[in-house]
């Protein structure tokens, strides 16, 4: 497979079993309104009929899908493959049962040249099987259109950190791949981008649609929650080595969101008693070791506002309940599912 040279950006588009969606992906990626585009598809081991839409569709577009096909080894894994084999100054992932606005990239693009900006980021709204909008997440409210992290360094905490809505310099990848075998891979990695910028651009258009269904792998709530906070174990050892080591507010603010009350926000959904409370002990060390204090945590402010006071009611009483270890009431609250 030989790609195109002198593309301006690569999208890699890992696919395992997602033929009820992937068509409507890849159309949204082949109308894309920028030109100079390639789109790598990489078939992770499918066992359904995917493989048959992403043939049609090079067939139809040869010049911007790029077919490949590997053995099952994960998203990780997937989106690795398709950097390997990625040619253009700017890299993209966008997830086979998710898609885009048509002028997403050529937007995104647009202002990373404009700003000279190693990452962009766009705004995503959650939508359902028929495209109806069901949350709109607006990333980086109150932020300019260039962000220079150096004077903005809560940018670092405050960010969300998915793959999907960003376009990243090729660079940024020369040392780094997604970790293989995990979950969270986003948190892992991403951060550790971030950490290498100097300056980030943002449109505040809502370009990434993201397809929330059930029965995603994100739905599936184990103790493989835990990598999240192996993830931030990460993290850490590579802050300490970057430019902003001295910044331990920073750190400690990306501890509390990711670390606190994004494994929070998985563990309400743990159903299984034991894994519940093996996690819950996990976290509560986790806090320990970093001397993340109670009230610190409850006073963690994210763009400029109390964090959990941002929070629906429900999952503000969760949260307390669960800092105060009442565990009966924190249990009954599970059960009331948000």
């Amino acid at each position: 497979m030989i790609l195109k040279s002198n593309v301006i950006i690569s999208i890699i588009v890992p696919v395992y079993n997602t033929e009820n969606y992937l068509s409507r992906c890849l159309q949204s990626l082949v109308q894309q309104t920028i030109n100079s585009i390639e789109i790598l598809v990489v078939n992770d081991g499918s066992k359904d009929g995917s493989q048959d839409i992403i043939d049609e569709f090079q067939s139809k577009y040869p010049n911007k899908i790029f077919p490949f096909k590997k053995e099952n080894g994960g998203l990780s894994d997937a989106r690795n493959y398709g950097l390997d084999r990625a040619s253009g100054k700017y890299l993209g992932f966008v997830d086979s049962d998710d898609y885009v606005n048509p002028t997403m990239f050529e937007e995104m693009v647009n202002l990373a040249e404009k700003h000279e900006a190693q990452i962009t980021i766009c705004n995503i709204q959650k939508v359902d099987e028929n495209g109806v909008v069901l949350q709109k997440l607006t990333q980086l409210p109150n932020f300019p259109e260039c962000v220079e992290l150096s004077k903005n360094l809560s940018l670092f905490s405050d960010i969300s950190y998915f793959a999907c809505n960003k376009i990243f310099k090729k660079e940024l990848f020369n040392q780094k791949r997604f970790k293989k075998g995990i979950h969270f891979e986003d948190i892992q990695l991403i951060p550790q981008l971030v950490l290498e910028c100097e300056t980030i651009a943002q449109t505040q258009a809502f370009h990434y649609q993201y397809f929330e269904r059930s029965e995603s792998i994100s739905k599936s709530h184990t103790l493989k929650g835990l990598d999240i906070l192996h993830a931030v174990e990460d993290v850490e050892k590579v802050f300490f080595t970057s430019k902003f080591k001295q910044e331990k507010e920073a750190l400690d603010n990306f501890r509390i969101l990711e670390g606190v009350y994004t494994f929070l926000a998985y563990l309400a959904f743990v159903n299984d008693k034991e894994s519940y409370s093996i996690m819950a002990a996990k976290l509560k060390a986790f806090r320990k070791e970093r001397g993340l204090s109670l009230l610190k945590v409850l006073k963690y402010r994210r763009f400029g506002q109390n964090y959990l006071l941002s929070l629906p009611i429900q999952k503000q009483v969760y949260y307390v309940l669960f800092f105060l270890g009442q565990k009966k009431l924190v249990n009954a609250l599970q059960k009331v599912k948000k």
